[in-house]
């Protein structure tokens, strides 16, 4: 391997462009936005992937933003922003949410190093995603584009950087344009046939997008609706069958109905199995809506959303299993329901209320303890809540988990920031609770008790729902994570199993029977686990 290879020299003829690259990225005043121009076959991709790969093996040593090398031919911007979004850590459903995100979001720093965006399947839709995202000041962007095409003029309008590379003395440029020719003509050949399910799950997934964006607006039975729900998830690398379980988790209920016989072979060595699916537009039965938060009582399931309704649905197959009722919240962050047959809301403002209807024993001291939380967080506003016998649980912006009983409070500081979520779990021979926070750590705590030094689960990016239950398998904890990963923990046995719906996950529950429910804006799914030996984790 050359020295090139390894990132430790540029290639010959490209020293001088290589030291303006590293001067840019060195510079706290130099545009966020850096052009490597020049006429085609003049080694501006082989200088973009020095770039990526230089100084790696002092990463160590050294700390510097990740940089993220990007390929963009045959890409869609729609492509291109689930790409971006998937190496920042961040979930966005299209390129105008992606700028969003990263414009309100605390994502990583990194380089963005762009290549072939002249080959793009819509460059210049995609230069006006890059054009974009460089003016949020938050990441640094080195893009390939070539001299004197519609997307050279549309990043040219934009403060850049210039780096041109002009033809290396020596170069036989018309072989290298043959070559790169041959290339092209493979890379336009290689079509999908988008009305087969098992086709689109084993094709280069970038294809596949750029070719239901680009078409003309056919829903192939439903496939193309289903992949632009789930499509940031699906452009992941994966295996097909993991692919297909995705597509199936996205599919309503118009699907042309031979999609899901053919989805679900090619899932069978998937580590889960998609038990029902509610997604926007479904009849029968109806979509609930939006979801916020959720939780059980027995075999049913709570769905709340950003207006005042609650829905009452069966776990085991989403049909209405009791009468909506409405909430006196505007729009509901969590809900938990009581022992006694309360049902206790979280509101955004973080006020706590409470409904009555729902069946169960009553004891009287619960309404004077909920009572005395209301009170406490109409001074103190809660972040998060959950609720077992005798006790009512409540996060806060700092940091800490607050148990208020009927004996007094238990306190314990577990997160660095605002806590996201708690839940509490009816276990024996202890009660305990689970919290998730800003800093990316799931904390396990037994009120009266030291917490425990070490976090249960950790990652670079905010918890944004949790929900444990006892199951079939011992007590299990569900997590939903900021950057769209779903994660399930059997907390006896360790084992761990993770899922990516592909939109942002809004809740997330654990049923009795050991199922999944994650809820999100246009969708509603349930996942139970497939054949104990082929479970698979993601970190």
């Amino acid at each position: 391997m050359t020295g090139s290879a390894r990132g430790e020299r540029p290639a010959a003829g490209t020293e001088a462009q290589a030291t303006a690259l590293l001067g840019w990225l060195t510079d706290p005043d130099a545009p966020r936005l850096c052009l490597v121009t020049g006429d085609a076959h003049r080694g501006k991709s082989a200088l973009l992937s020095w770039l990526a790969a230089h100084g790696a093996r002092t990463g160590a040593r050294r700390r510097r933003s990740t940089r993220e090398l990007i390929p963009l031919a045959g890409q869609s911007a729609l492509g291109t922003a689930w790409t971006i979004a998937n190496r920042l850590g961040v979930v966005a459903r299209t390129p105008g949410e992606l700028v969003q995100v990263l414009a309100t979001t605390e994502a990583r720093r990194a380089v963005l190093v762009l290549t072939d965006l002249h080959r793009a399947a819509e460059p210049e839709a995609v230069a006006e995603l890059i054009g974009e995202l460089s003016e949020l000041g938050r990441i640094r962007l080195v893009v390939e584009v070539r001299t004197s095409t519609p997307a050279h003029t549309v990043l040219a309008a934009r403060r850049a950087t210039v780096v041109d590379v002009p033809e290396p003395a020596g170069t036989d440029g018309a072989a290298e344009r043959q070559r790169a020719g041959r290339a092209a003509e493979r890379f336009v050949g290689a079509a999908v046939d988008l009305a087969d399910p098992v086709a689109v799950c084993e094709a280069d997934p970038l294809l596949v997008t750029a070719g239901y964006t680009s078409g003309s607006g056919d829903d192939h039975g439903g496939l193309r609706s289903a992949w632009l729900r789930a499509g940031q998830s699906l452009c992941r690398d994966q295996e097909p069958a993991d692919r297909a379980l995705v597509l199936l988790g996205a599919l309503g209920d118009g699907a042309d109905p031979r999609l899901r016989p053919a989805l679900r072979d090619l899932a069978a060595d998937a580590p889960w199995r998609v038990r029902w699916t509610r997604v926007w537009g479904d009849l029968a039965p109806r979509w609930p809506g939006p979801v916020t938060a959720l939780g059980t009582i027995g075999d049913r399931l709570l769905v709340a959303g950003p207006t005042d309704a609650v829905h009452l649905l069966r776990t085991a197959d989403a049909t209405p299993a009791g009468q909506t009722f409405a909430s006196p919240a505007r729009r509901i962050k969590t809900l938990a329901p009581a022992p006694d047959g309360t049902l206790l809301l979280l509101d955004e403002r973080g006020r706590l209320h409470t409904v009555r209807g729902l069946p169960g024993p009553r004891p009287p001291y619960l309404e004077r303890l909920t009572a005395a939380v209301a009170a406490t967080l109409t001074r103190h506003p809660g972040t998060a809540l959950a609720a077992i016998s005798g006790s009512v649980v409540v996060g806060d912006r700092l940091g800490s988990v607050h148990a208020f009983g009927l004996t007094g409070i238990h306190q314990a500081a577990l997160h660095s920031g605002r806590v996201t979520a708690v839940t509490a779990v009816e276990a024996p021979p202890t009660p305990f609770l689970c919290s998730g926070g800003l800093d990316g750590t799931v904390r396990l705590w037994t009120p009266g008790q030291d917490p425990h030094p070490e976090p249960l689960a950790e990652r670079p990016c905010p918890v944004v729902a949790l929900h444990a239950a006892p199951t079939p398998e011992g007590p299990s904890l569900a997590i939903a994570w900021a950057d769209g990963l779903i994660e399930l923990h059997h907390l006896d046995t360790k084992e761990r199993l993770s899922f990516r719906p592909g939109p942002p996950v809004r809740a997330v529950v654990v049923t009795p029977d050991g199922g999944v429910v994650a809820g999100m804006d246009e969708a509603l799914l349930r996942l139970d686990e497939g054949p104990r030996l082929s479970l698979r984790q993601e970190t």
